[in-house]
């Protein structure tokens, strides 16, 4: 009998050493997409640590479960990789060297591309435009270069894009402030050229170009745009493009050569906390309420920061800008004497600091025994009267002359009164 059931007993055996070895493969198979799997293996081979980095020191190709074990991987509920960090961004660590691999074009499910600061040069690949799911790319302060990828612009999820501290150059493609998602952009501290793109439909938030070689106008801009800078760049026109910008929080379109007056509408923005428009061309007077809306007084207030030196501002000094904290209107060509309200916020502390010099004024009404606070800079050197004694807070750039030659003064009021 037993030799009858003998043949069962070795088919059970084989059947139960079949499951187990077919158990045992399962579980040796890393938990990851294969295609994920061997882009990471590319991409790795095309980047390595800068000296003190550790960064891939988890990426263990025979690990069991690379989502988990790997540094910078995130995975989603299908073993695909979703999120992918380039990095540690520790202070402490100096990042990663190399190019970064075609092969992340592979990881068609990613949602987020992050490459933190280090050494990384050439080219953005191109065919990242292929991850149709991306919704952040920021590859920061690295040595990237060549143009930003026109594949971009086919993105349909993108909501932030931060390209910033590279070498990138080219101009900025056009579909580009056309993505649906989009909310913020930081293209700065790169070398790109050319105009902007005369349409921006993108609701943007957050538009950052400084720093780099953009010509041209300022198109319009969605009202949506809190934060706009466009600072040392080589942009010139008129600044018409800024007044339907009311949720302003964050303006900087300093050292550019924009000309004309200042639109009003900015000082009617009581969220606009911070403009910087100096060492521009641009013209005609400063602020006044009467002119733009007698029930709003003054602009300002605790931390506020406005900016207008070095451009050619001319008329009185109006009250209007007296609550800003921090106030620069030196190298102008504003004439009269300077209204109480600003000698005022000045000795109750309101303004902290006023710099006037490189003007044409007459006149700064210092109350009889009145004392500087010590947390207050005031400088009035170089204009057409002799600063009070006692104050001195100049900085160095506003040079050792207390007064403007009389003659200069002369001139200058005379053509303003003839204007």
């Amino acid at each position: 009998m037993a030799y009858q059931y003998q043949p069962c007993f070795f088919l059970l055996l084989f059947l139960l050493f079949s499951v187990n070895a077919s158990v045992l493969a399962f579980r040796q198979r890393p938990k990851i997409s294969a295609v994920d799997l061997a882009a990471l293996s590319a991409i790795k081979d095309s980047l390595t640590d800068i000296p003190g980095s550790r960064f891939f020191s988890t990426w263990d190709f025979t690990a069991p479960d690379p989502c988990s074990s790997f540094t910078g991987v995130t995975c989603g509920f299908n073993d695909r990789v979703t999120i992918l960090s380039l990095g540690t961004g520790l202070s402490d660590s100096p990042g990663l060297a190399g190019s970064l691999s075609p092969a992340l074009s592979n990881l068609t499910q990613l949602t987020q591309l992050i490459l933190f600061p280090g050494l990384v040069t050439g080219p953005i690949p191109h065919k990242l435009g292929q991850l149709t799911s991306l919704r952040v790319i920021s590859l920061t302060n690295n040595r990237l270069t060549g143009p930003i990828p026109p594949s971009f612009s086919t993105l349909p999820f993108l909501h932030t894009l931060d390209l910033s501290s590279n070498r990138l150059t080219g101009s900025i493609p056009p579909g580009l402030t056309k993505l649906p998602s989009l909310k913020v952009m930081v293209l700065s501290w790169n070398e790109l050229t050319g105009e902007l793109p005369r349409t921006v439909s993108a609701q943007l938030l957050h538009l950052d170009l400084k720093k780099n070689k953009i010509s041209g106008p300022l198109p319009r801009l969605p009202s949506t745009v809190r934060y706009l800078s466009v600072s040392e760049n080589w942009m010139w026109g008129p600044l018409k493009a800024l007044k339907s910008l009311s949720e302003l929080v964050y303006l900087d379109v300093s050292m550019n050569q924009f000309s004309g007056p200042i639109p009003s509408s900015l000082f009617l923005n009581p969220s606009l906390t911070s403009l910087f428009l100096q060492r521009n061309n641009l013209s005609g007077g400063l602020p006044s309420s009467i002119k733009m809306d007698p029930t709003f007084q003054s602009y300002g207030g605790k931390g506020s920061i406005v900016d207008l030196s070095h451009n050619f501002i001319t008329g009185d000094i109006t009250p209007f800008l007296a609550g800003v904290e921090t106030l620069f209107l030196n190298n102008n060509h504003l004439t009269g004497s300077v209204p109480e309200e600003y000698v005022k916020s000045v000795y109750d502390g309101t303004t902290k600091t006023l710099y006037l010099q490189h003007n044409y004024l007459s006149g700064f009404p210092l109350p009889q025994g009145s004392t500087l606070p010590d947390t207050v800079s005031l400088c009035l050197s170089y204009n057409c009267m002799v600063p009070p004694v006692g104050i001195s807070a100049c900085p160095a750039s506003a040079g050792s002359q207390p007064s403007r030659p009389q003659s200069q003064c002369s001139v200058f009021t005379h053509r303003g009164s003839t204007n």
